[in-house]
């Protein structure tokens, strides 16, 4: 009986302690611990949007969100969706990493992802089974067709996800040398 409760009091100041040391390393790293709020970043593609990510990480800052950065990786129909992509993991990893890096400066916490599907749509809706967030916030490709989501995939996606959407197109310079007012972020929200 007595060894029990000993037993038991060690356990719960090992508990104590464990929990002290992980809030210390937080603290020391400036990085809150993760809220109960999340936003989504899905990417593709080979490079980031620093625009999108910078915005969602202002979001997440802003609201004690924790951002979920999902790197969304494409897998060719003759194979197997669990099958192991290591070119496209080498490419995600790097992304993420740095996603993570800049995530921390801002002092934003990441939980981040790599969500497989057989084109970039089936990626989508996998990772809105199952992830749980409050908002998502995207990058529209760009005028040359480098990474981001095209017209298709973004007018796809704020018809069927649910929750807040913010899609950041990249900004353009008309020919004058000046943006374009029309140019802007589009924020949508599909309830």
């Amino acid at each position: 009986m007595i060894l029990d409760v000993v037993i038991t009091l060690a356990s719960l100041a090992a508990a104590a302690a464990i929990a002290w040391v992980v809030r210390g390393r937080r603290a020391r790293n400036g990085v809150p611990a993760p809220g109960p709020r999340r936003v989504l970043f899905p990417f593709l593609g080979r490079s980031l949007s620093k625009p999108a990510l910078q915005a969602a990480l202002r979001l997440a800052r802003a609201e004690g969100a924790t951002l979920v950065p999902v790197y969304l990786a494409e897998v060719p129909r003759h194979l197997p969706l669990d099958c192991a992509l290591p070119g496209q993991s080498a490419v995600a990893l790097a992304l993420l990493d740095a996603i993570e890096q800049d995530a921390r400066r801002c002092g934003v916490p990441v939980d981040a992802r790599i969500e497989k599907g057989r084109d970039s749509r089936h990626a989508l809706r996998e990772m809105m089974a199952h992830e749980r967030y409050d908002r998502i916030v995207l990058a529209a490709e760009t005028a040359n067709g480098g990474d981001g989501f095209s017209p298709d995939e973004t007018a796809w996606l704020l018809a069927n996800a649910p929750g807040e959407i913010v899609v950041l197109r990249p900004d353009r310079v008309n020919g004058n040398g000046r943006h374009d007012a029309r140019e802007r972020p589009v924020v949508a929200s599909a309830a």
